[in-house]
């Protein structure tokens, strides 16, 4: 995707913004999971190793909901000192850049200011004050058009973090020299996800639709009708697949050579309602082809069956990776260009 990567810049002396995917999953400040975090640390550690002076840390975690119910960033602190193995500075709000001290810097979530999903330019440009280098390490967040994805990188000089480059190089594989059939297999309860199924045409050889997407497809469809397109049945309460469904599923998948895994298959949390996900995903994991998957439910899943080490390759965003493979791109991938 001729993105700039890190070894074409130097670092030495350099402050660097390093726009990270902070976004886990937590409950009352306790971090649930911290893989995304993890992702993150290669790039700070090389930026670092390569002589910058000081690692700014942006991000956001959870949605904006009012400047009373938006979590501050300030939870993650300790378990990026951690993560690290050094100890970090946070700065709340957007204080003069002198007021950031340390070799290591926190910044308050980006969503609690409006100037960022709003990608107001003068809000980027005031993020742009702080660093001389930008770095985009959050791929998750890199199909939304915000300040702190594209409009930094119009300000400073720019750079994918290491992860942000895997993430590119593995889906387009997919895109431009997939092993084929590709069989990509979409699901979960958004009902957005129905507008890739069709753009997913353009490169997958079969599509397998579960979870509750059968429910927004009509019965006069043009997808039901299209033979590459294999739309599971429900059982009463909608919260699973059939066993005819399933099966269905692991008749593609045994001749896969590529299998793209973006959602579940039914209500996998409960014992009653885990049968489809559990099947379908053991199978994918049992295939000697090339899989990826996207989605923090799709992840939480195959973590619970064991079976996370068997993917080659498993995406930080759900929704980024979807989008990428739909449109061959993001507004993220567009800003590093």
């Amino acid at each position: 995707m001729n993105v700039i990567n890190l070894d074409s810049i130097n670092f030495f002396g350099k402050r660097v913004l390093i726009r990270a995917d902070l976004d886990v999953p937590f409950e009352e400040e306790a971090i649930l999971d911290d893989s995304r975090i993890r992702n993150c640390v290669p790039t700070f550690k090389y930026t670092l190793e390569r002589g910058a002076e000081q690692i700014l840390i942006l991000g956001h975690i959870g949605k904006y909901e009012g400047p009373e119910k938006t979590v501050s960033t300030k939870i993650l602190k300790n378990k990026l000192s951690e993560l690290i193995g050094e100890e970090i500075a946070f700065v709340e709000g957007m204080p003069p850049v002198e007021n950031f001290s340390g070799r290591i810097v926190l910044m308050e979530n980006v969503r609690m200011n409006e100037g960022e999903e709003k990608n107001d330019l003068e809000f980027a440009a005031k993020l742009s004050s702080f660093a001389d280098i930008y770095v985009n390490e959050a791929f998750a967040t890199s199909h939304r058009s915000h300040a702190s994805i594209v409009g930094i990188p119009r300000l400073l000089p720019k750079s994918a973090g290491l992860r942000f480059a895997q993430e590119v190089e593995k889906l387009s594989q997919v895109l431009e020299d997939p092993i084929r059939p590709v069989v990509a297999m979409i699901s979960g309860i958004k009902k957005d996800k129905i507008q890739y199924i069709q753009n997913f045409l353009g490169f997958a050889d079969k599509i397998l639709v579960g979870g509750r997407l059968p429910d927004y497809l009509e019965d006069d469809s043009p997808l039901r009708a299209n033979e590459r397109v294999v739309v599971a049945n429900l059982i009463a309460d909608r919260q699973d697949i059939t066993i005819h469904a399933i099966e269905a599923f692991k008749k593609e998948i045994i001749s896969a050579g590529t299998i793209i895994v973006a959602g579940v298959l039914g209500k996998y949390e409960e014992e009653g309602h885990r049968q489809g996900t559990r099947e379908v995903f053991e199978a994918v994991a049992n295939s000697s082809a090339f899989k990826l998957m996207g989605g923090g439910d799709s992840e939480a899943a195959a973590s619970l069956f064991g079976i996370t080490d068997k993917f080659d390759w498993i995406s930080t965003g759900g929704g980024a990776m979807l989008e990428f493979l739909s449109k061959r791109s993001l507004p993220g991938i567009e800003a590093l260009k």
